[in-house]
């Protein structure tokens, strides 16, 4: 079992300016992760705008990750893809380069029923010894992991957790008072995050931690010590931010998001499109106002 507790980033593909993997800047944001002392890096998440690399550009972004991340903490692949023989492919490639676990969602388009998902994951798992962490994220792929499904998949020794970005927190919390044996529920849902905290969840795998890596570090380390007010404080902060994040434009705010942290990460790719000026500067405000 492969128990993480604290943050694990789903780190973002910077861009050059003319729309080229910026591998430098990966690997800088990388290190600046880790010094803020996540727990791991996830490559090749939504947040990192997979589906619009090829297969090049992927290799290129799982190398970097690993090759920056030295060890120091854990690192996690993205998986995803649209047919199951090819998330096997991405699984065995992540595991030639060195990672330490995988993330994967049920394949989006195809809208599987329940037994065409176990089938998927169940496939996946036995073709890679390295711990899969699920992804339930029904708003992009267009149907949902039933806690029954998650149950049934988590007797498979190398499943190891679920990434839990339905957005529906009642379903979180039946996941949780299941009380799973040997399985993690992690936060995937940023503004949910310190509600799943309160009920004992200490993994939050968080594309806003691409913005703000330290708070929330912070704040999970505030839990475990039971410091709730803290908690509260550390959320109220970030909230306005998170809230703007999670509204629309979530990638492109991400990135703009970088900027704290003196990376200029570029645009997002098609089929998503750049920030208006106008609401660009609206975010960038925002975030000034949380610095001081």
């Amino acid at each position: 079992m492969m128990n993480i507790e604290g943050i694990l980033v789903p780190i973002i593909t910077p861009f050059t300016a003319d729309g080229q993997v910026n591998a430098p800047a990966l690997a800088q944001l990388v290190n600046h992760f880790v010094e803020a002392g996540v727990a791991g890096i996830v490559a090749c998440g939504t947040t990192g705008e997979y589906y619009a690399l090829d297969a090049e550009e992927r290799d290129l972004v799982l190398r970097t990750v690993v090759e920056a991340a030295q060890g120091r903490v854990k690192t996690i692949a993205g998986i995803n893809a649209l047919s199951t023989p090819e998330s096997i492919t991405h699984a065995q490639r992540a595991q030639a380069l060195g990672y330490d676990g995988l993330m994967l969602a049920t394949p989006p388009y195809s809208l599987p029923e329940q037994a065409g998902i176990l089938q998927h994951f169940r496939t996946v798992a036995a073709a890679t010894p390295l711990p899969i962490i699920l992804y339930d994220f029904p708003q992009r792929v267009g149907v949902q992991i039933a806690v029954e499904t998650v149950i049934e998949l988590a007797k498979i020794p190398n499943i190891v957790a679920i990434k839990e970005s339905s957005g529906n927190f009642n379903r979180a919390l039946h996941l949780i008072q299941a009380r799973i044996p040997d399985f993690q529920i992690i936060s995937g849902s940023d503004d949910m995050a310190a509600d799943f905290l309160f009920w004992g969840v200490r993994c939050w795998i968080s594309g806003g931690a691409n913005v703000f890596p330290a708070e929330q570090v912070a704040m999970v380390k505030a839990a475990s010590a039971g410091r709730w007010d803290e908690v509260r404080s550390l959320m109220a902060g970030m909230y306005p931010v998170i809230l703007a994040m999670e509204s629309g434009d979530y990638n492109q705010k991400a990135k703009l998001g970088c900027r704290r942290h003196g990376v200029e990460a570029g645009t997002v790719r098609l089929p998503l499109a750049p920030l208006p000026d106008a609401d660009a500067q609206e975010f960038l405000h925002m975030l000034d106002a949380y610095q001081g």
